[in-house]
């Protein structure tokens, strides 16, 4: 039964790849098929968007908007096919979906982010105003943040619920344990620790070209330009070479597991917060190149200091063997099982193993699953918990996987199986999807953190 195993999903990677291991050698590929694939995906694009408008219209009982918004549309827009908006359209291409996999689909499947999916939450430029509620929420922060000693206990209290956009830099500084919590040694810590990280640049930076970091830099400077490829402020080369430095001196001064595929997603969340600083518009297509040199320098510095806080609580996950991952994925398995035994022995008949989906749950934290958008504000609940973002992650995992049981339930081979696990549809997830499922996850955890006998079995 194992070669069983092994064989089917061998031959399904042999068919497809993860839409984030884009290789140089793939390069080609890519704009040989790009012709056919815009085609394609335009057709898509406007049945969807035909669709997503005639919903709306009939909510706001406005048809005639909706069709000329509809007209409007650019007839060369390029555009690329969302895993939504696949399963929007899946009844009227059943028969594409179970024709063999293409090397084509090897190109990324993560959309081009649209306006009404941006990274910034709803406290961003464009928003609509903030509600009483929200305005008492800043309020109560602001408190804490000024008061001379912050209570932190306090502070995570707050920020569970999320944390208003205004705040979240000095806030995450704060949980995260970069800065500490008496008001006057705030500046100076800042400063030192700022000064500290250059000095690193100073000391080991040029090394990076000497044979034995050679492997490792190759691997950070490869892996950059995947980091949201479709975001076009990760693309910036000023951007890059920041991300490069950040990850480059982290793996030489954790020798234990060096640098690690995965990695680099978890510093984009600290550089949007800490970008958010000095930037009053949305982020997404901001040029950097328009801040200071000293700003720049200052949000290096921050967003290392806060991924190595991070990465200090699941280093086990990046050495040797990935034992934390492996014990993690192990943990989920177990879980599942008490709390849906039906999506288990699915998983079962149709020989899907968890590793084969939930270790990049857990190696990338669920960056790769979510827009950024939830990925920070998911962060400020992980960050709000006591035990700090690993204990809390199974049970968001737990519940992520339980919110597509009927999606799941619904396909009936490995491969089907796979794809859908491999690109669920959250593109146009928002704070109230996270919301549900941080709700979902904590009734998780008070169900069996504190007895864990309850999914041994």
């Amino acid at each position: 039964m194992k070669s069983k195993k092994a064989s089917s999903f061998h031959e399904f990677a042999r068919n497809t790849s993860d839409a984030w291991d884009i290789g140089d050698d793939e390069d080609e590929d890519f704009s040989s098929s790009s012709s056919s694939f815009q085609t394609l995906n335009s057709k898509v694009a406007k049945a969807t968007a035909a669709q997503v408008l005639e919903n709306h219209s009939k909510l706001r009982a406005k048809p005639e908007r909706a069709q000329s918004a509809l007209g409007d549309m650019p007839t060369n827009c390029k555009v690329i096919k969302s895993s939504s908006e696949a399963q929007l359209s899946r009844t009227s291409e059943e028969a594409c979906v179970r024709t063999p996999l293409q090397k084509q689909q090897s190109l990324p499947l993560r959309p081009v982010i649209p306006l009404v999916a941006r990274i910034s939450d709803q406290n961003a430029s464009g928003a609509p105003p903030m509600t009483v509620r929200e305005k008492t929420r800043l309020e109560k922060f602001r408190q804490l943040l000024s008061s001379h000693n912050t209570d932190l206990d306090e502070l995570r209290k707050c920020s569970w619920p999320g944390v208003p956009r205004e705040v979240r830099p000095v806030t995450w500084r704060l949980l995260s344990g970069y800065l500490p919590a008496n008001m006057e040694r705030r500046k100076l810590t800042l400063q030192r620790k700022r000064e500290e990280y250059f000095g690193f640049i100073q000391q080991y930076y040029d090394s990076r070209n000497e044979e034995h970091h050679q492997d490792t830099y190759r691997q950070i400077h490869i892996d950059i330009p995947r980091t949201n490829p479709l975001i076009p402020l990760f693309q910036q080369p000023l951007v890059q070479e920041i991300f490069e430095r950040i990850l480059f001196i982290w793996a030489i001064r954790h020798p234990a597991s060096g640098y690690v595929q995965g990695i680099n997603d978890l510093v984009t969340p600290f550089f949007v917060v800490f970008l958010s600083e000095y930037v009053e518009e949305d982020v997404e297509n901001f040029d950097v190149a328009n801040l200071s040199q000293d700003v720049l320098r200052s949000i290096e510095a921050d967003s290392f200091w806060c991924m190595s806080k991070l990465l200090d609580g699941i280093q086990d996950n990046y050495t040797f063997a990935q034992p934390g991952i492996q014990k993690k994925v192990k943990a989920l398995e177990e879980l599942v099982s008490r709390i849906d035994e039906q999506v288990h022995n699915h998983f079962r008949k149709y020989e899907v193993e968890y590793l084969q989906f939930a270790f990049r749950w857990m190696n990338n934290l669920l960056m790769r699953e979510l827009p950024l958008r939830c990925t920070i504000r998911l962060w400020d609940t992980y960050q709000s918990e006591p035990e700090g973002f690993s204990h809390f992650h199974l049970y968001v995992c737990a519940a992520f996987l339980i919110k597509w049981r009927k999606e799941i339930l619904d396909e009936e081979d490995f491969q089907g199986l796979l794809m859908l696990l491999q690109n669920l549809p959250t593109i146009h997830w928002g704070n109230e999807e996270i919301g549900l499922l941080l709700a979902e996850a904590y009734r998780l955890k008070y169900m069996f953190a504190d007895a864990p006998n309850h999914y041994r079995r």
